[in-house]
């Protein structure tokens, strides 16, 4: 039997930053080739598809969770050892990431996705004290966690 999906989501870079990255990279195309007239196509369209290869890099992170593990890009978290999960707001978001910052924390974040769910551990024998992630649905996602407790 299939296990069923509690939360789902892609952190894809925002539309706009599609067509402000194809011409960032046509514009880098064409700084190169002012220097071998000859390869003017290569360069531009190369600058194009090396930016929207980068764009689909940054877009690749995927957040998931179903009932016996969350998932994090390549990261696995098995649900037995999550104390609590809650949405954290821009100032206590601001200070995970800066002074209040655990070194030993895993931290995914997106600085295009606004929310962001904090995850505490109770793992005695890791020493990750808790898990950052970015989310476009805070609130869901941090319920998704919650669920079953």
């Amino acid at each position: 039997m299939v296990n069923p999906t509690l939360h789902r989501e892609r952190l894809v870079v925002p539309w706009w930053a599609w067509p402000a990255g194809v011409l960032l990279g046509v514009v880098l195309g064409v700084e190169l080739a002012l220097g071998a007239p000859g390869l003017r196509g290569a360069a531009i369209a190369g600058g194009a598809a090396l930016a929207l290869v980068a764009l689909v890099w940054l877009s690749r992170i995927r957040v998931q969770v179903d009932p016996g593990h969350l998932r994090v890009d390549d990261a696995n978290l098995p649900r037995e050892f999550i104390a609590g999960a809650y949405p954290v707001d821009a100032e206590e978001r601001r200070a995970l990431l800066g002074v209040e910052a655990d070194p030993l924390a895993f931290v995914i974040i997106r600085p295009w996705v606004r929310g962001t769910v904090r995850v505490d551990l109770n793992d005695p024998a890791d020493p990750t004290p808790y898990w950052l992630i970015s989310s476009r649905r805070p609130d869901r996602l941090a319920a998704a966690l919650n669920s079953d407790r």
